[in-house]
């Protein structure tokens, strides 16, 4: 799946979608439901919390 077919079944910006993957940008978590439905998976297996590096 291409970064636009993505964004545009989640309805953000592909430029929205490279911030994500490249952990720039946090997604709402609408938006992380959005994108682990397209997947058909659940929230946890595509995003996991990290604690920021201080």
């Amino acid at each position: 799946m291409t970064q636009q077919a993505l964004a545009d079944a989640v309805n953000v910006s592909r430029q929205t979608i490279v911030a994500i993957e490249k952990n720039k940008y946090s997604p709402s978590l609408e938006v992380a439901f959005k994108i682990a439905d397209v997947f058909g998976t659940s929230l946890d297996n595509v995003f996991t919390y990290r604690e920021p590096d201080v």
